[in-house]
């Protein structure tokens, strides 16, 4: 079985508990080790690894980054995680599950940069990179050991010793056929990991529960255990007939991702499906009044992010999430695509206003979904002939902002309302 060192390059045909060459215990075995070539790269814990990084009195310490008590867990490092806290955790029941942890408000500028550094290392080893978010991207090497004088596996290796080198955080890989493998390979040996799954793939899935599946969240997961179905080998087993009389249109698909098929290739062009913005309360909100304030702020962000992807609206989104975690979603059409924060603002104050009736909301959030491309937005229109007075005035806005900064122009929609007796 070929083996490597994931700490030196040293390659066999057997597989070694310590390196020959330089004593390592990191290796890595598998019969096709040297044959696959799609790779999932997962950075580890990645927001809490940056601020280990930058205060090592911190390494053995739990680290929680997110937000206030109201807030929600962006990350926590592997000694948190021992304690039970994860990702998307209200903040109050991380701490209450790890009252010691150090609590690091978010840095994203410095997050972003640390990203930008390890996908430039991913775009030296091959140019078919696809990133699936801030922290992971999956990666197709086929074709590049004339290039690197090395196989994919070897190049991997490197690549994440240099990331630990340059970056000074650590990464997680997965080597296997398709993307679906790659992924679950790099979820197996996590922290600092490297795994690998070839021919024996099926066979591993059998007996995993049907919840492993990327795409299968809870309410699935709990909808497929009703009927039956609590394995992946017991969807795998599923004829494509079978399987769409089960689960509809896409069952064929569900049933071949069981048995860790994926026909999707590794695209540098990944489309943008959504873009959206969202902010938790210090405190419950339930007014309609209170609740607009913070959703005009939001409609100005989204508006800049659209026009940063250079897309426009089709649709707007509303995502509200109630004192007890109830999360609600409601979708507008647009007549016609924009990026005006006020146009946006208009479509979902209808949907806000059919929710706001007393419940008491943590969490208010816009989306724009479907997306449309950028020139096609605020076209001029003889049925709205303030269109593109409207359109002008927000070019004036987002001119004087480059300039003199964001808190050049506020629109009083969105400051905070003042208490009595204040001028």
């Amino acid at each position: 079985m070929p083996a490597l060192c994931r700490d030196c390059d040293h390659a066999a045909a057997a597989a070694f508990a310590a390196c020959p060459a330089c004593g390592s215990r990191r290796a890595v075995a598998h019969p096709e080790l040297f044959a696959l070539a799609v790779a999932h790269v997962d950075c580890d814990a990645f927001y809490a690894s940056v601020e280990k990084r930058d205060r090592p009195d911190l390494l053995t310490k739990p680290v929680i980054v997110g937000g206030g008590r109201r807030g929600v867990v962006a990350a926590a490092c592997y000694v948190a995680r021992t304690r039970g806290v994860k990702s998307a955790m209200p903040m109050f029941k991380a701490l209450a599950a790890c009252p010691d942890a150090v609590v690091i408000k978010p840095d994203m500028q410095k997050y972003v940069a640390v990203a930008r550094h390890v996908r430039a290392l991913m775009e030296a080893l091959t140019p078919l990179v696809q990133p699936l978010s801030i922290d992971e991207a999956a990666l197709d090497l086929s074709g590049t050991a004339a290039l690197h004088k090395a196989p994919p596996a070897v190049v991997l290796a490197r690549f994440a010793r240099q990331v630990e080198r340059e970056a000074g955080i650590t990464v997680s890989i997965g080597l296997a056929r398709n993307r679906l493998l790659a992924k679950l390979a790099a979820e197996r040996d996590k922290p600092r990991g490297f795994a690998v799954l070839g021919s024996e793939a099926a066979e591993w899935l059998a007996d995993k529960p049907v919840g492993l599946l990327p795409g299968i969240g809870p309410a699935f997961a709990k909808k497929l255990q009703a009927a039956g179905f609590t394995r992946l080998g017991q969807l795998a087993a599923l004829d494509p007939r079978e399987a769409a009389r089960r689960f509809g249109e896409d069952g064929p698909a569900l049933a071949a991702r069981a048995r860790g098929e994926d026909s999707r290739r590794v695209s540098p062009d990944r489309e943008t499906k959504s873009i959206s913005a969202e902010t938790t309360f210090d405190t419950d909100l339930r007014s309609v009044e209170e609740l607009e304030r913070p959703l005009w702020r939001l409609c100005e962000k989204l508006s800049r992010r659209l026009k940063e992807k250079e897309l426009a609206a089709g649709g707007v989104v509303l995502k509200l999430k109630t004192a007890g975690f109830e999360t609600r979603s409601r979708h507008a059409r647009l007549a016609r695509p924009t990026r005006l924060p006020e146009t946006l603002f208009r479509a979902v104050q209808p949907l806000l206003a059919k929710e706001a009736t007393g419940s008491a909301f943590r969490l208010i959030g816009i989306g724009a979904q479907p997306l449309a491309p950028g020139d096609a937005a605020d076209l001029p229109d003889l049925a709205d002939p303030d269109a593109a007075r409207r359109a002008a005035k927000w070019q004036a806005v987002d001119a004087l902002r480059a300039r003199f900064g964001a808190e050049a122009v506020v629109s009083g929609r969105g400051l905070p309302r003042k208490g009595p007796g204040s001028a």
